[in-house]
C-alpha cells in the first residue's frame, strides 16, 4: 500500500533540500536513499551502535529512529558534508594516517561525534574523547587508534584556527 507522500525541507550539508517521502520516512533512509547520502550508515537499527551518527544542528544524533518529518528545517551534516578547503577533513584525514579506521563501517559516525565534541572542547583530554564517542561502537580497531586521530585532528584544528568552538549563551 502506497502512503502518502510529504514535502519535507531541511538544510543538509549546507544546502537546502526538499525530498518527497512518506511521513513515517527515517531520517536515515531520506539521507541514503532519497538524497543518495550513503556515507551514513545503518548498523544496528536500534540506536545503539552509532554508525548512523549525524549532526543536527552541530549535535550528533543518531538518525535511525529519527522520522523525518520531525526535523524539517534543521541543519543537518552527514559524513560528505565535511568540508576543508576543499580537501579532506583534518579527522578525516587523521583517521587514515593514525589507522584509526579498518572496515570503515563505523568511521563516519565516529568522525562526526569527534567533529562535535572538536566544535565544543577544540583540546579535548582523553577522557572528553573517550566520552564523545561513547556511543559509537566499533568492532576492528580498539579505540587506542580513534583517540589518536582524534587528538591529532584538534592539533591540526588548533593550528589552522578553521574551527571555531561554539559560544553558549549563559
Amino acid at each position: 500500500m502506497n502512503q502518502k507522500k510529504v514535502l519535507m525541507r531541511f538544510r543538509v550539508n549546507g544546502e537546502d533540500v526538499e525530498v518527497a517521502a512518506p511521513s513515517n520516512r527515517l531520517l536515515i533512509d531520506v539521507l541514503r536513499e532519497e538524497l543518495n547520502l550513503t556515507g551514513t550508515k545503518l548498523g544496528c537499527d536500534d540506536g545503539s551502535c552509532g554508525a548512523c551518527t549525524i549532526l543536527l544542528d552541530e549535535i550528533p544524533v543518531q538518525c535511525c529512529l529519527m522520522l523525518a518529518v520531525s526535523y524539517q528545517g534543521r541543519e543537518i551534516t552527514t559524513i560528505e558534508g565535511l568540508d576543508y578547503k576543499s580537501e579532506l577533513d583534518p579527522l578525516q584525514k587523521a583517521f587514515c594516517e593514525q589507522g584509526g579506521q579498518q572496515c570503515g563501517f563505523c568511521t563516519p559516525g565516529m568522525i562526526l561525534a569527534a567533529r562535535a565534541l572538536l566544535l565544543e572542547h577544540p583540546n579535548p583530554t582523553v577522557e572528553d574523547i573517550s566520552k564523545a564517542i561513547a556511543g559509537n561502537l566499533c568492532r576492528c580497531t580498539g579505540y587506542t587508534k580513534i583517540i589518536a586521530a582524534i587528538q591529532k585532528a584538534a592539533q591540526e584544528y588548533q593550528k589552522s584556527r578553521q574551527m571555531e568552538p561554539r559560544r553558549v549563551a549563559l
